[in-house]
């Protein structure tokens, strides 16, 4: 099936004329005989935009319930039924209602054009995901809604609707674009003349890269043969770009992960790819919250996360850089004082200068608008001395060799102007001294050979006879010897610490990185194949397989992860799980497999075949690792080193746990349902056992009274019996209703007819004190429901007020809401009942026969919910209860 083509109107903000062009586009192709139909069109009011819907086939939108309010959204499904040439779906960023099929509208769109069905559509610049930060430095107005840019980027046609600042703004007086009450606002913050012009050029540069990539593509069609050569050369290299931006984990990743994706999108083809270095010292100030939103920014921008583990950040990051072949590095600059920055140059400045082909971004003064100086140091790792940060560095150790080259000539020039003076004892006193300083700048060598320099200097110059290498006196041999082995012990000390400390700092670092991982991992919503995901990822591992034992059938998959080819599928469908922006020689899968896949199995058919599939034996696999007799763990790629391995044995446990875990949660949430309705099935019994049999039995004996000639029965007692049995039965019926009410609204069925609703009607005729004032705006709500619930609480109100004082009904507004209370004087209820009177089935001990079976107040909740308001009870000062029926404002 052919895809369908995908045109989109590009503005700079809001008003410049992108539906109303997008409709008159839609108008053309339909006079040209195309078959064009509107799926979702925005005219916000706008009398010349609405008009252009006249003449074309306009499909009816989906009415969604979300929190008792009705909203509208594509039907999706009609669409796809319907199947025409042409679909208008306006705001490509909108975000769906919950409990649609995709979150957003731009997810609807690709299955339109997946369908080979072709979309117009619109979308403003202040949308696109790389633009989001930058529009908000520029507006101070956050933009919730936003669509990748790949997506606009693989439209067939782009279209630019543009207009000039002081045009629009006019529009915006003359009421062209929003209501009168909101024109002064508009104008005087967001469509500022500044703002609209930077909007506008952002636009157009934005819209300039795409022109570029069309015109790679025209040219390589239309050259000669010997240019086309050099061309597609050029475009071969272009292919291979990769933007690596290094993530410390501090504020300003978001800001750094935008700027990338942007150098990214300037040439065609390039890859971004975001890593993270967990310092090898252990040392580190990331937040694993926050490394967790750039990493899901990071796909949003349709580009890769990585962390690896490095002692060197700039050596961790170039190695990565290296490995992936990247030809750009984005770095954020120092935010360090500059005192700090002459003793250590940061790793911006180190990376820069050993990053050799590889073009590096010092990006500065970022996110000036959004964060703080202070949090953004505050989110990066202090510095610490390097005897603190453990390890013999290159440095230190060229450090000692320079002390023990200068010092000894140095003090033996010093001890020589005082021979006569002091003893041959104070000499190697000295000697050693200095030793000792050389072990603990550079460790064991520069001390060795400070110590062997030494103890030739020490016989040449001051041991009798001097200058010759003799010792005339034992006593003086025994000297020199015990100051040889004294410097070399002390230096073989320093050397052993080092090490431990260099041994330490690593295991500090390895536990750090599972517990970012595990904090970053194992809060998600599938824990145990974003556990996997990280194992393959930090070990450069292609595939990773959890393996259960069954006793029946042996091993079994319980979760994977890995690279699959995605060239040569098996049978059947074409494979759903490829992710966007992987290469296209591989395709991952990742999650939870069938559990019932076991060795030696057959695949699902929608499996690709050959390459890395997940393992299903121990034995499939380079490294296996058991965690218990029933779970192994078994990796393939590459054989690991021991270090790495005993880190890989304690991601093994969490996985173990991770997989109890949601066996556990499974069974939890199935026993929690059958509790549920083992609970409202005996409730229900017990309600018709005796709270719906005694109305009816009631209204049997009347009818049987009346019907029997047995009894010479009067007038009054004729209409007595009837009014029993009319009271029995409309008891009966509204039993039933709220039964029927209660369990629509478990199901999720009740039909609403939301309109804005007069309170002061809504509680008239109840014969109670109401103080309601004349200026108290509507609510949006069912009018049968609202006075159903009202008519629920008085009667409870009245039920339990003193006859002395009656029950009070009042409104107001408050923060932004309409409440309605029912004020009654009775005994009222404890705190710690206030929730237990809207369960089910539940009167808190009343048992008199005529209260019912305990669900007016449940449903009389429930209804409010789902008119989208709140139910709330409150003690009356002075002794009784106050139900608080809340409704929101309704917004204009």
């Amino acid at each position: 099936m052919t895809r369908g083509l995908l045109r989109v109107y590009l503005g700079a903000a809001p008003g410049v004329g992108k539906t109303f062009r997008m409709l008159e586009e839609a108008h053309r192709r339909r006079d040209r005989g195309t078959d064009v139909v509107v799926g979702v069109a925005e005219t916000h009011g706008r009398p010349r935009t609405a008009g252009l819907l006249d003449g074309l086939e306009v499909l009816p939108r989906r009415e969604v319930r979300h929190r008792g309010a009705g909203f509208t959204e594509l039907d999706l499904d009609a669409v796809l039924a319907r199947r025409p040439e042409v679909v208008v779906v306006d705001e490509l960023a909108h975000t769906n209602v919950p409990g649609s099929r995709n979150a957003k509208r731009w997810q609807d769109v690709q299955e339109l054009l997946d369908a080979g069905i072709t979309v117009l559509t619109t979308v403003n610049v202040q949308h696109l995901e790389s633009l989001n930060d930058v529009v908000q430095q520029i507006t101070g107005v956050p933009q919730r809604e936003t669509v990748p840019d790949a997506v606009v980027r693989r439209a067939g046609q782009i279209e630019l609707v543009d207009m000039d600042p002081e045009a629009l703004r006019r529009r915006m007086a003359h009421g062209n674009v929003y209501g009168a009450e909101q024109v002064d606002a508009a104008l005087g913050d967001y469509f500022r003349v500044g703002n609209l012009t930077a909007l506008r050029e952002l636009a157009l540069l934005w819209l300039a890269g795409k022109v570029d990539e069309e015109l790679d593509r025209h040219r390589a069609g239309h050259d000669v043969e010997a240019a086309r050569e050099a061309w597609e050369a050029w475009e071969a290299r272009e292919a291979r770009e990769r933007v690596v931006v290094a993530l410390a984990g501090g504020p300003e990743g978001e800001a750094l992960l935008r700027r990338a994706a942007r150098i990214a999108a300037r040439t065609k083809g390039a890859d971004l790819l975001a890593v993270h270095v967990v310092r090898g010292d252990g040392l580190a100030g990331a937040d694993p919250a926050r490394l967790a939103r750039q990493q899901v920014l990071t796909e949003r921008l349709g580009g890769t996360y990585h962390q690896v583990v490095g002692t060197s950040v700039p050596t961790a990051l170039l190695d990565f850089a290296r490995g992936v072949n990247a030809t750009q590095l984005v770095l954020g600059t120092s935010r360090r004082h500059r005192l700090a920055q002459l003793l250590s140059p940061g790793v911006g400045v180190t990376t820069a200068a050993a990053a050799g082909p590889i073009d590096v971004h010092l990006v500065t003064h970022l996110v000036t608008h959004l964060v703080t100086h202070k949090e953004t140091r505050r989110g990066r790792p202090r510095p610490v001395p390097p005897l603190v940060a453990g390890g013999l560095t290159p440095r230190r150790r060229l450090a000692g060799f320079l002390l023990a080259g200068l010092g000894l000539p140095l003090l033996t020039a010093g001890l020589s102007a005082t021979r006569g003076e002091v003893s041959l004892s104070l000499d190697i006193l000295a000697y050693l001294l200095l030793t000792v300083a050389v072990a603990l700048t550079g460790g064991l060598y520069p001390a060795l050979l400070a110590a062997v320099g030494g103890f030739l200097l020490l016989n040449y110059v001051f041991t009798p006879p001097v200058h010759r290498f003799a010792v005339a006196d034992p006593e003086n041999l025994l000297a020199l010897l015990g100051f040889v082995v004294v410097a070399v012990a002390v230096s073989t000390v320093v050397d052993l610490a080092a090490r431990r400390t260099r041994e330490a700092t690593a295991a500090r670092a390895e536990a750090q990185t599972m517990s970012t991982l595990a904090a970053a991992v194992l809060h998600g919503d599938r824990p145990l194949p974003a556990l996997l995901a990280q194992v393959r990822e930090a070990f450069a591992l292609t595939a990773v397989t959890l393996l259960a034992r069954s006793e029946t059938t042996g091993w079994e998959v319980a979760a994977a992860v890995g690279d699959l080819p995605a060239t040569t599928p098996a049978e059947g469908d074409p494979p759903t799980m490829t992710a966007e922006g992987d290469p296209p020689s591989t395709m991952p899968f990742l999650g939870d497999l069938p559990a019932t896949t076991p060795t030696g199995g057959d695949l699902p058919a929608t499996t690709p075949t050959g390459g890395d599939l997940p393992s299903t034996a121990p034995a499939d696999g380079e490294i296996e690792v058991p965690i218990d007799d029933d779970l192994r763990l078994v990796l393939r790629g590459r054989t690991l080193a021991a270090a790495d391995r005993r880190l890989v044995e304690a991601f093994a446990v969490h996985a173990a746990i991770a997989l109890r875990q949601q066996d556990l949660a499974a069974q939890a949430a199935a026993a929690e349902t059958l509790a549920e309705v083992d609970r409202l099935r005996t409730a229900l019994l017990a309600a018709v056992s005796h709270d719906l049999r005694t109305p009816l039995a009631a209204a049997k004996a009347a009818v049987g009274t009346l019907r029997s000639g047995d009894v010479p029965l009067s007038g009054s007692d004729r209409a007595e019996l009837l009014a029993v049995a009319e009271e029995s039965l409309d008891r009966l019926n509204r039993l039933v209703e709220n039964l029927l009410d209660m369990s629509r609204l478990q199901a999720g069925a009740l039909g609403l007819q939301m309109r804005p609703v007069s309170v002061a009607a809504a509680v008239r005729d109840t014969g109670v004190p109401i103080r309601v004032p004349d200026d108290l705006p509507p609510v949006l709500a069912d009018p049968a429901l609202l006075e159903r619930i009202l008519d629920n609480l008085l009667s409870n109100a009245l039920r339990y007020s003193p006859p002395s004082r009656r029950p009070t009904i009042t409104a107001s507004t408050h923060a932004g809401r309409v409440e309605i209370r029912v004020v009654d004087h009775g005994p009222g209820i404890p705190a710690e009942d206030h929730d237990r009177v809207f369960q089910p089935f539940q009167r808190l001990g009343d048992r008199d026969n005529t209260a019912g079976v305990g669900l007016g107040l449940a449903l009389s909740r429930g209804l409010a919910s789902a008119m989208g308001g709140t139910l709330t009870p409150e003690p009356t000062p002075g002794g009784g209860l106050t139900m608080v029926l809340s409704f929101p404002l309704i917004s204009t």
